[in-house]
């Protein structure tokens, strides 16, 4: 069993980063706007949705991740739009450690939406909370941790496609920039903008996907605590919305990912009224500074997330991680259910 001693040297609590709320506002309200008609899969205003995070990121000092460019491109496969271009959008902050700045963590979100439906008076499914809400948060991220150098690197990613099968993770996690190998941590950002869960308001808080599968739901966990914002393992949806977003990309190939969520269930869940004036963003931009403080930790951190093993559901990532290491960090201490 870890001392309380040994926990409190491994674990270097950070305040909470200040993400302005006008800030994240002003992201979700373009993102969100009729003018990018929804931002579907392949699309021309899914191309300028990406020259617009790019362009934020810079702005931010996040350098290109691929190259020279914020774009990993490839071509549409299949269905509609065969043959269009479609890129990941992708920035680093290099770490400032010259050993752990060969590792990464990823913070992410996927900035496609549904595009348009064929009738009706309100034709555009807007996915302010699905996911520009998302996006809003790496930039938040990005903005509230940009000139704290941490030790290892962060890299920034907005995908396409996860509304079509998490394409664009899926592709990364076969096509990967930096490598999956020195990739400790992914957290995933997903619906953090609305509050008004089925089961009741949500303020304050935020949910962890897979909470126990891994040694990050706990490390968030303290993290919350320390700045203010709990982070929980939602009883019903924590294990099976681990596989509803962009991290089981990063699972499946044996990195220790996740996704924040505040609401799992909102009225306007992939319908035309997700709008970007629903959100809430002053709590939304508490839980960026959380997740921000979670990046940071792990970052700084002089150890590595692992998988549970005493998870049965892990089995599979356990067995990925040790096909892209060679041996498995697999926790010893946590046993969570």
């Amino acid at each position: 069993m870890i001392t309380s001693l040994l926990i409190s040297a491994l674990f270097q609590p950070q305040g909470l980063p200040v993400v302005k709320a006008d800030e994240l506002k002003r992201y979700v309200s373009y993102l969100a706007s009729d003018e990018l008609k929804g931002r579907g899969t392949p699309s021309p205003e899914l191309i300028k949705a990406s020259e617009y995070i790019a362009a934020e990121l810079t702005k931010l000092g996040v350098q290109p991740g691929v190259g020279q460019s914020f774009f990993q491109s490839t071509k549409w496969e299949r269905g509609r739009g065969a043959g269009e271009e479609v890129r990941n959008v992708i920035g680093v902050l290099p770490g400032s450690d010259p050993v752990l700045s060969k590792e990464y963590v990823v913070v992410s979100a996927h900035y496609d939406h549904l595009g348009e439906a064929k009738e009706g008076e309100d034709k555009i499914f807007n996915g302010a909370n699905d996911d520009a809400s998302g996006v809003a948060g790496v930039l938040g991220v990005a903005a509230a941790i940009a000139k704290s150098k941490p030790k290892r690197s962060v890299i920034f990613m907005a995908f396409y496609g996860e509304e079509r099968g998490l394409v664009g993770s899926s592709f990364y996690a076969k096509n990967p920039v930096f490598p999956l190998k020195n990739t400790v941590a992914m957290l995933n950002i997903e619906q953090i903008g609305r509050t008004d869960d089925s089961e009741g308001p949500r303020v304050g808080q935020c949910n962890l996907t897979g909470f126990n599968f891994s040694t990050i739901g706990p490390t968030c966990a303290r993290v919350g605590k320390e700045v203010g914002v709990p982070v929980i393992e939602h009883p019903q949806f924590s294990a099976p919305y681990f596989m509803a977003s962009d991290n089981a990309a990063f699972a499946a190939a044996g990195v220790p990912a996740h996704t924040f969520s505040v609401a799992y269930e909102f009225s306007d869940y992939h319908r035309v009224g997700d709008h970007a004036d629903k959100l809430d963003y002053n709590n939304m931009a508490k839980i960026t500074g959380m997740i921000a403080a979670c990046t940071l930790q792990i970052a700084n951190s002089g150890s590595v997330p692992s998988w549970n093993k005493y998870q049965k559901r892990v089995a599979r990532y356990i067995e990925a991680y040790e096909k892209l290491q060679g041996k498995p960090p697999v926790s010893q201490t946590n046993r969570g259910s």
